[in-house]
């Protein structure tokens, strides 16, 4: 079937899991809402309608609705197909290599034409209208806006306390796997949200399971992250998906995410270790007696930018060489050589502080203060240069 047929199915997306920036002007839209379905067969016609009603109402003729069915044996695709005709801003995917909400989510993502891109479940179990509230805050300039169980608010209408516990513990142990990530969410398991293409784009996703939210926080950029809360509604037709295996998916998950924030900690941290023999190896020909014996201050100061360049050459092309790749050229790599100056010359100041302080106040030898004020500026310098540095290849720069 041909794509500019009207009843056309959208052509599932190959390749990496990465939403891009390079939209045109002229087929961006405001809003795009994605539908991951799996034998909603029973819903699907209904929750078009509300969500079409609705939205038109506060953005006509300015969003799009997406079906992303995992060729559901209910053939959900095709009713969606039927629809067509009478929702002009309706389009539907139909997968079949590919399985799971949270990458239907973002083969979704990869097709949408919205500056602001959205999830939410096709079973009626989100409330359509908290749609309104989630536009407010993204108006507002959130950078990410969830529909949450747990903010005021919020609740789950008919859950039995075995859920309610596994809802809870499952929370519970990703605030001990991934405390910098879950403990930004009230609700880090919610499948119902608004987020700003800017926000993820170009960043490669590697989801696991169903919890598409916690992927994109671990690794977007979301400054400004709002709630709104929610009550969670009883299905009204067709068959739940939650099984123990969602459970366990939500596990290997949390353990992927640990191991890719920290791994490039860990690169991190071997980069600044090479520049720890080129910092020591010239403060001592610097400073010390039997050389050049300049004041311990200036020496400090030297050693330390040259250990600097030799620390960003090699964090440019490994510890952030993916996110580097994406804008090459002069001109990119001195913005980011001169982000990475600026914060790590402010974590010098800190660390001649610390290092006069252990030496001249304390009266600890030159080189273990010198390792002691290094190890204490390290996480500032990752913190601030992962955060900052290597934004200039974000989108708009």
């Amino acid at each position: 079937m041909d794509i500019n047929e009207p009843n056309a199915l959208l052509p599932t997306p190959l390749g990496c899991l990465e939403v891009l920036s390079n939209i045109s002007n002229s087929s961006l839209i405001r809003f795009s809402l994605i539908l991951p379905t799996y034998n909603e067969g029973m819903n699907i016609q209904k929750v078009i309608a509300v969500l079409t009603e609705l939205l038109d109402g506060i953005l006509p003729e300015a969003y799009e609705l997406i079906v992303v069915d995992d060729d559901s044996p209910d053939q959900t695709w095709k009713l969606a197909q039927a629809l067509l005709p009478d929702y002009p801003q309706l389009q539907v995917m139909r997968r079949v290599a590919e399985k799971g909400l949270s990458t239907a989510v973002i083969r979704g993502w990869q097709v949408a034409r919205g500056e602001i891109l959205g999830v939410i479940d096709a079973d009626l179990q989100h409330p359509p209208e908290v749609l309104l509230s989630l536009w407010q805050q993204m108006q507002r300039g959130a950078d990410l806006a969830v529909a949450s169980r747990n903010a005021d608010g919020g609740g789950v209408s008919e859950w039995s306390l075995i859920r309610r516990f596994l809802s809870r513990g499952a929370q519970m142990l990703g605030l001990l796997i991934l405390p910098e990530v879950i403990s930004r969410l009230s609700d880090p398991m919610s499948g119902y949200f608004m987020i700003r293409r800017s926000a993820i784009a170009n960043r490669r996703l590697s989801p696991v399971g169903y919890k598409i939210l916690i992927e994109a926080v671990a690794r977007g950029r979301f400054p400004w992250i709002s709630e709104v809360g929610y009550v969670f509604q009883e299905r009204r037709a067709g068959e739940s998906k939650v099984t123990w295996k969602q459970y366990v998916e939500y596990i290997q998950h949390l353990l992927r995410l640990r191991l890719f924030l920290s791994a490039r900690f860990i690169q991190f941290c071997l980069v600044g270790f090479s520049g720890v023999f080129v910092d020591m190896g010239f403060l001592y020909l610097l400073s010390d007696p039997t050389t050049l014996h300049l004041p311990l201050t200036r020496s400090k100061i030297i050693a330390a930018e040259l250990a600097i360049i030799n620390n960003f050459l090699w964090n440019d092309f490994w510890t952030f060489g993916d996110i580097s790749r994406r804008q090459p050229g002069k001109r990119q790599r001195l913005k980011r050589l001169i982000k990475f100056n600026l914060i790590c010359l402010a974590g010098l100041t800190i660390n001649v502080v610390i290092l006069n302080l252990l030496f001249n106040v304390l009266g600890l030898n030159r080189y273990l203060a010198n390792l002691i004020a290094i190890a204490l500026v390290t996480v500032w310098n990752f913190w601030f240069n992962l955060k900052l540095s290597w934004r200039v290849t974000d989108v708009g720069n």
